[in-house]
């Protein structure tokens, strides 16, 4: 990735949390949580077992998934929160990888008494956390919803080195503008440096200790899994978008091969955003594990 191309990046970060910090106020359902050292702010939506717990992409925010949480909360619990370093969250030690957002999102269920086993729903990055937590805290899940998470084969280096270099440059843009955001006059900006610094962190890790972490998860047995894969190569990703969409929709699939119950989807008419994209196949995927 060029230096431009990973400053529209960054800029389109930047964008989004303005928006995000615009929307800060606590819904009726919301709640901060110690999870020992730092608080994590969730909201609950919803009553019933097993509870659908979702944990979002590098950036993004559970806003964007208000149609999936209104459809599923009159049928079941569904938990949606703000990882360290987010929105209403306080910044949590680094490096943020996922080992460490596993163990704060088993913290917050447990310190917040919503009962489990779960049906983890991780998406993009996300679904690299809820991996590591279903090798983490195996009694806790009843399934797992993985919707497009990151190949593990790249992470181990074996292929596109162009655009891991891609992702390692954004995350220094994103570490540089967090060190610039701490030293701001603007108050506004100071704000943004712990939400930097988070994603910045978990985009490095992504080829760090994140990678070696999801690797240890190498089989699920009988837990049900549902991996959907996006269909839409990715255009920021340039020359090579088609070339790695089809390697990351095979890496999706032999994933959905380490549980005995799992199965794979390709949402062939989605992008990346399958939340937005493809809402009803996310929907029947959460539904058939969570039993509805």
């Amino acid at each position: 990735m060029s230096r431009n191309n990973s400053g529209r990046l960054i800029s389109a970060v930047v964008c989004f949390l303005g928006a995000l910090t615009a929307c800060r106020a606590a819904g009726p359902a919301g709640r901060t949580v110690d999870v020992g050292g730092h608080r994590l702010y969730c909201e609950l939506h919803g009553r019933g077992t097993p509870a659908v717990v979702i944990d979002v992409g590098a950036g993004e925010s559970f806003k964007d998934w208000e149609a999936v949480v209104a459809a599923l909360s009159p049928e079941t619990a569904v938990v949606v929160y703000d990882r360290a370093g987010y929105g209403r969250s306080q910044a949590g030690p680094l490096p943020r990888d996922a080992k460490a957002e596993a163990a704060d999102l088993e913290a917050l269920l447990r310190k917040a008494e919503i009962p489990g086993p779960y049906v983890l729903v991780g998406h993009s990055l996300g679904g690299l956390n809820v991996q590591r937590f279903a090798h983490d805290f195996p009694a806790d899940v009843a399934g797992l919803v993985l919707l497009d998470p990151p190949p593990r084969g790249w992470f181990a280096g074996e292929a596109f080195p162009g655009l891991k270099r891609m992702f390692r440059e954004a995350a220094e843009d994103l570490a540089a503008q967090a060190e610039a955001a701490k030293k701001s006059s603007d108050g506004d900006e100071r704000m943004m440096a712990s939400y930097l610094e988070a994603v910045a962190s978990e985009h490095a890790a992504m080829f760090g200790t994140t990678a070696s972490q999801v690797r240890e998860a190498a089989a699920f047995g009988d837990l049900p899994l549902i991996v959907v894969a996006a269909g839409r190569p990715n255009p920021a990703f340039g020359e090579e978008a088609g070339a790695f969409q089809a390697y990351w929709i095979e890496e999706n699939r032999a994933l959905s091969r380490l549980s005995r119950k799992g199965e794979f989807i390709l949402a062939e008419n989605s992008g990346h955003r399958l939340h937005r994209d493809a809402p009803d196949t996310v929907l029947r995927a959460i539904r058939k594990l969570a039993g509805r």
